[in-house]
């Protein structure tokens, strides 16, 4: 099995930019946002688990989940977000762990917002920590999907802070400048990644 990298970062520090550059050096990247997304698709099991478990009104006319209605549903039902995550998580590791070993590139990338959150860091064997001041982070996510301020803030309270997240990566790229100050700093990172591939 390839060397596992585990890559995160918080709303607008620039993680996706990051994953998009090791993709175009050849590197294979697992999404767990996307994985979280395709094991909820029409005729998978859990969506099927997640009908039986909430009831009908969780799927639109089309068959698909209602993603809206669960996300208010859950957001004020501890108990149901609990329930929730008791069917996806596994499904998503699952699916997470089936990806990572069939990569072929030299290593591998898991790119994951709650990497260290959802214990998906104990998948990998190295973490990378793509990190910005908050101000920033708020500046990037607003300008890029239109939130509104409070909602991204809503969403920083609700990931775990930077500090943490430090202290925990092994490598850490802060990216507060333009995208060829980050990919300067990625390139020393990705030979070192091949490196260690290839002992």
């Amino acid at each position: 099995m390839a060397f596992i990298l585990g890559l995160t970062g918080g709303i607008g520090s620039g993680k996706s930019a990051a994953s998009h550059w090791f993709e175009q050096q050849g590197i294979h990247v697992v999404d767990a946002d996307v994985v979280a997304r395709e094991i909820v698709a029409v005729g998978q099991p859990a969506l099927q688990q997640i009908q039986a478990q909430f009831g009908d009104w969780v799927l639109l006319d089309n068959g698909e989940l209602n993603r809206r209605a669960l996300r208010e549903h859950i957001f004020q039902d501890p108990a149901a977000r609990t329930q929730l995550e008791n069917i996806t998580h596994p499904a998503i590791r699952q699916s997470i762990r089936q990806q990572l070993r069939d990569a072929t590139s030299p290593y591998v990338i898991l790119v994951s917002p709650l990497l260290f959150e959802t214990n998906q860091h104990e998948l990998t064997q190295h973490t990378l920590l793509i990190d910005a001041s908050i101000d920033l982070q708020i500046l990037r996510a607003s300008q890029r999907d239109h939130q509104n301020i409070e909602q991204i803030q809503a969403i920083i309270q609700a990931q775990m802070p930077r500090e943490q997240k430090q202290a925990l990566a092994n490598d850490i790229v802060i990216n507060d400048g333009h995208l060829e100050h980050l990919y300067a700093q990625l390139r020393p990172l990705h030979l070192k990644y091949l490196a260690r591939s290839e002992a």
